[in-house]
């Protein structure tokens, strides 16, 4: 993250960093929404009203919005609608560059329509990885006047064998483009469009109903005369002109049971001695329930009897009227939830099996009013039910020790919850299923599967050791409940910790390069080849005694890591509470363990060859630049975080005479190949400079030594020789970035030097020179395409932004510059290519370093007793030497 400002490419501005719970200035709920009564950000608004046009429209249950971070190439969840946030959360954050729709939609600007989980797995597997259910999604561009701005995302119903129609996806496209023009509108009046906190939630509209009706009437009950209003009359199919005003003809619309029922009631309310309120429900004309409520007013004992009267409303509830006394009388326990995880209805045997009353759950999250619903593995299942829309069965413990067999029915407006008390079984279900239970649904299964399965996947991407730590943090952890993890690397016969996460501090520094004799478990693990549990901390004392035992009392498990018959080291997975591990899960560990240490034997195998192809490469740059008197350089080199491969990016500084040439190059492709193209070419380019051709030679000469050399490979360089003195300076162009220029007063400018064709395509080539000054205290630089590309964006908009950068860094020494340069990109996860940049500040008047030029021709010598400026001074700053 920083806090500088800067302009993304595609509209919306991020003006400084905002903390994590306090919402940006027009971004109003953008951190909880309605939370503590604040009102929602105009942003939020837009946002929430574009997402459920967009879900109804398309026939969906669910959707999201993502808008772009102030991190490079990063997209977040801003609004969530139909599902619960922090169930998803890891998919809050998608960097464009990943193999997912949300990142396909936004690269492209064209909208990517899945019908089925299928087609899904066909095009994007890492998706379905992580949600293995069934279900279809509409993903579309967020477009304003300067590409893409986000995603807008539809879940619906799976379609098997069926494309989208492709009305859908029109409107849904409409939909983007009004939205982006919605953003860009924002931004223009100054609202912040980036995200940087967590999704606001959004509650769909329910399925539409019939309205409810409600009609009032009053009864004199000496008379029996009845007054009803229009609605009553249309409710029991009255024409309210045609209503003789009496209760028998109210009664012809009830059948019998019901008019007797009414008259009881009646007297009971009449003959009560307090104020009466009484309900019942009566069936109308069509056999539809109605609720009925009275409320009498009686005759004081001395007073006129015919003052008697009844008062009453006749509600009608629709079609699918909410009668709680249904449930009341189940066996079973059953809770109503909204989409959003919220408890709507508790019944009397929920309250009992969950120990809790219906105040402490009614209006609440499901996992915060029983914390022990939010398990990992619990929380698959309700993601299973939510994504597939089946059936889900599961078994749950409610601590302390009480076991309850849990269904989950989903549908449209949310999930109802069946429970019911069960035996507790041999072992404690992880976070695979357990058989032999009744639970066989596809749902059921793809739930437990689908971490192992997402960390099988993830480890094929992950190169270094510390990569395949974090994705096993990431993945196997939440996947089986476990809160602690350690990696042990075998490196000459003793083991040493290469990662460790949950543990308490330093209580693993005793463990630390044990040999291959000692007896602890995460040796014998390795050296006998076979996974050790333990259910609690208790039985690990037990059968190890006198081992160190942390203060928890959780769960162990020890998993051997081997690769081809070969011992990598040892994998320890501590849980904060006892617990069993069932067949199927040792079974899973120790699979993903062989996984685990097969992607481990390649990091450290990438970790070593990647240390040798790095030390070639240096090899070939230069180590030290020429002390040139009226000019500092400084050079920087990045590699790129993608494969191991080294790259062609080259830098030179080279004295000719009384002269001094800038170089920078970039050979097409990486690999050894394009490193040892690089290497002939920075010296075809120094033998040609240091034979005092001029620049347009170099740059002809080089060209036609890369076609007769014929690697099969093309070059772009940019090539300045420079005269300290005068300050003039002579540069040719094949192909590279235009060099940046900041002058002394601070102005900077991307320069614009015409150029000829990349080297190594057309031998009759040719390469114009521009001749211009470099002003004392002015600095240039020359940079490869590593530093300006970005997924998704155009290349004058790197360019745009590194002048930006170095306006705003201003005169300082060089190497902070290219510190403050090259820091974004170093922040860069993905960054698939290498840098090389190359800067030069004149800082010399013209007048002292002719003079020494004059005694240079008598007396070489002297020429070195010029003072170097201060290595912390600023490049223009005046020497005191001068």
């Amino acid at each position: 993250m920083r806090d500088t400002p800067h302009r993304e490419h595609a509209g919306c501005v991020t003006r400084h960093e905002t903390p994590r719970h306090s919402p940006p200035a027009g971004n109003g709920a953008a951190a909880g929404g309605h939370e503590g009564g604040r009102v929602p950000g105009e942003l939020s608004l837009v946002l929430a009203q574009a997402l459920v046009s967009a879900v109804e429209s398309s026939g969906g249950y669910a959707g999201g919005v993502y808008l772009r971070s102030r991190t490079p190439g990063l997209l977040r969840l801003a609004v969530l609608a139909g599902l619960p946030g922090p169930l998803f959360r890891p998919w809050w954050r998608m960097h464009v560059n990943r193999p997912f729709p949300v990142s396909e939609a936004y690269r492209s600007g064209r909208p990517v329509l899945l019908s089925d989980a299928e087609e899904a797995m066909r095009r994007f597997p890492q998706l379905m990885a992580g949600l293995p259910f069934s279900f279809g999604s509409l993903w579309v561009p967020i477009t304003g006047p300067r590409g893409s701005m986000g995603v807008l995302a539809v879940l619906r119903p799976s379609t098997p064998g069926l494309p989208v129609d492709p009305a859908h996806g029109d409107r849904l496209h409409r939909l983007g483009h009004r939205l982006g023009d919605a953003l860009n509108d924002l931004d223009q009046r100054g609202v912040d469009c980036g995200w940087e906190t967590e999704p606001v939630p959004v509650q769909l509209p329910a399925a539409t109903a019939p309205p409810v009706r409600v009609g009032r009437f009053d009864w004199d009950l000496h008379s029996g005369q009845v007054a009803a209003d229009d609605e009553l009359c249309a409710i029991l199919g009255f024409e309210p002109a045609a209503f003789p005003g009496t209760v028998d003809a109210l009664a012809e619309r009830l059948v019998p049971e019901d008019v007797y029922g009414l008259w009881a009631l009646a007297r009971q309310t009449v003959e009560s001695a307090e104020p009466v309120v009484r309900r019942m429900r009566l069936r109308g004309p069509d056999g539809r329930s109605h609720l009925l409520e009275l409320s009498g007013r009686w005759t004081h004992p001395d007073g006129d009897a015919s003052a008697s009267r009844l008062s009453g409303f006749l509600v009608d509830l629709g079609e699918g009227p909410v009668v709680p006394e249904a449930a009341d009388r189940l066996p079973r326990g059953v809770l109503s939830l909204d989409r959003l995880g919220r408890i709507t209805y508790a019944n009397g045997l929920a309250v009992e099996l969950l120990g809790h009353s219906r105040a402490e759950l009614v209006g609440h999250v499901v996992w915060q009013a029983l914390p022990w619903f939010g398990h990992e593995a619990y929380e698959d299942h309700y993601r299973a039910a939510l994504m597939a829309d089946e059936p889900v069965h599961f078994l749950a413990r409610r601590p302390p020790s009480r076991w309850l067999s849990v269904s989950l029915y989903p549908g449209h407006d949310g999930v109802s919850v069946v429970l019911q008390a069960t035996d507790q079984p041999d072992y404690a279900p992880g976070s695979v299923t357990t058989p032999g239970l009744g639970i066989g649904s596809t749902a059921d299964r793809s739930s437990a599967l689908y971490r192992p399965v997402a960390l099988a996947i993830a480890l094929t991407e992950a190169v270094t050791a510390r990569q395949v730590s974090a994705v096993v943090t990431d993945e196997l952890l939440p996947a089986f409940g476990a809160r602690q993890l350690a990696i042990y690397l075998l490196d000459e016969g003793h083991l040493h910790l290469a990662w460790e996460t949950g543990f308490p501090k330093g209580f693993l520094d005793r463990f630390e390069g044990v040999e291959l004799d000692v007896s602890i478990p995460g040796v014998e693990t390795l050296t006998s080849g076979r996974p050790m549990f333990f259910e609690s901390m208790q039985r690990l004392a037990e059968a190890y005694p006198g081992i160190p035992i942390d203060a928890d009392v959780g769960a162990r498990a020890f998993l051997p890591l081997i690769a081809s018959g070969r011992a990598v080291g040892s994998c320890i997975l501590g849980f904060d509470r006892p617990r069993g591990f069932s067949p199927e899960e040792r079974t899973v560990l120790t699979a993903l363990a062989g996984l685990i240490a097969q992607a481990l034997k390649r990091a450290q195998r990438y970790d070593s060859e990647s240390a040798l192809a790095r030390g070639l490469q240096n090899a070939l740059l230069p180590h030290r630049l020429p002390e040139v008197d009226g000019v500092d350089t400084l050079g920087r080199y990045l590699s790129g975080t993608q494969g191991m491969d080294v790259g062609g990016d080259w830098y030179d500084v080279i004295e000719t005479g009384h002269e001094l040439a800038l170089v920078i190059g970039d050979v097409q492709g990486h690999g050894v190949s394009a490193a040892a193209t690089m290497g002939q070419l920075r010296s075809a380019v120094r033998a040609f400079a240091l034979s005092s051709h001029d620049p347009q030679e170099v740059m002809s000469g080089t060209n036609r030594l890369l076609i007769d050399l014929d690697p099969g490979q093309f070059a772009s360089c940019c090539y300045i020789v420079l005269d300290p003195v005068t300050g003039v300076a002579r540069a040719v162009r094949a192909g590279h970035p235009q060099p940046v220029l900041r002058r002394p007063d601070g102005r900077t400018e991307v320069l614009d030097l015409p150029g000829g064709i990349v080297l190594g395509i057309d031998e009759q080539a040719s390469y114009p020179v521009t001749e211009m000054r470099l002003e004392p205290g002015a600095m240039l630089a020359l940079f490869t395409d590593g530093l300006i590309e970005r997924p998704g964006t155009d290349i004058d908009e790197g360019i745009e932004r590194l002048r930006a950068t170095v306006e705003r860094i201003g005169a300082v020494p060089l190497a902070e510059t290219a510190d403050q340069v090259i820091g974004e990109a170093r922040a860069a996860i993905d960054r698939p290519d290498d840098i090389a940049i190359l800067l030069a500040a004149r800082w010399a008047g013209t007048q002292e370093v002719r003079r020494l030029r004059e005694d240079r021709e008598s007396g070489p010598d002297l020429w070195r007793t010029f003072r170097r400026p201060d290595p912390g001074r600023a490049a223009g700053a005046p020497d005191p030497a001068s």
